[in-house]
């Protein structure tokens, strides 16, 4: 299970104002900003934005001057996956260190979605051991009972990360996970095409792969 939430893009216009600066073709500019920060592309920065991206990294450097910020919440084993893309990525995660003990130990806290009705009745199990450990860390506050808990957690427990990366990022991830054998990437890819003009963006890279 993954989910994205509170998504935020930033940074179009001044981004494609770059691009322009190569030819000093500010003039061509045609997009346009709403009262509301949505930006809209005009028929010739959409052209060039493509032709861009086409030609390959090193012609297409303003998308990594277009960021996108995102709530993600997803098991540790995705995390693990996602954890590959150190270039150029930020993200702020909820503690496990220091808040597994704040809340009582539930089938919600994990990703069991694809688990049978015997695995999930064997995984109940490894809930209810990990509600008495933190039941018992309360109650002693002995590190023991910490300790237990985190080398105990299953790689299924869920993790939220407010994560920032560029439209460079997104289009790696995209290309290197959208045939991945976990459903968490495909879900991942689908919000990508969704970003505004990511579509497009895709479309023209892969034309040069």
């Amino acid at each position: 299970m993954i989910l994205l939430e509170r998504t935020d893009v930033m940074n179009f216009e001044n981004a494609m104002r770059g691009a322009r600066n190569p030819m000093n073709s500010w003039a061509r500019m045609d997009s346009t900003t709403d009262e509301n920060g949505r930006f809209t592309f005009g028929p010739n920065d959409f052209d060039l934005a493509c032709r861009l991206v086409q030609s390959g990294t090193d012609h297409r450097k303003f998308i990594r001057q277009i960021f996108v910020s995102v709530d993600i919440t997803a098991p540790l084993y995705w995390w693990k996956e996602y954890d590959t893309y150190k270039v150029g990525t930020v993200a702020n995660s909820t503690s496990t260190m220091h808040k597994i003990s704040a809340k009582p130990f539930e089938r919600a806290d994990f990703s069991c979605d694809h688990m049978d009705e015997e695995t999930l009745r064997q995984f109940d199990g490894v809930i209810a051991y990990l509600e008495t450990l933190r039941q018992r860390y309360l109650e002693t506050k002995d590190k023991q009972y910490w300790y237990d808990m985190i080398q105990f957690l299953p790689s299924s427990y869920q993790q939220m990360r407010t994560c920032t990366f560029s439209y460079e990022n997104v289009l790696a991830m995209y290309f290197a996970r959208c045939h991945h054998k976990l459903d968490e990437w495909h879900t991942f890819c689908d919000w990508a095409k969704s970003l505004p003009y990511m579509d497009a963006f895709i479309e023209a890279a892969s034309k040069n792969r």
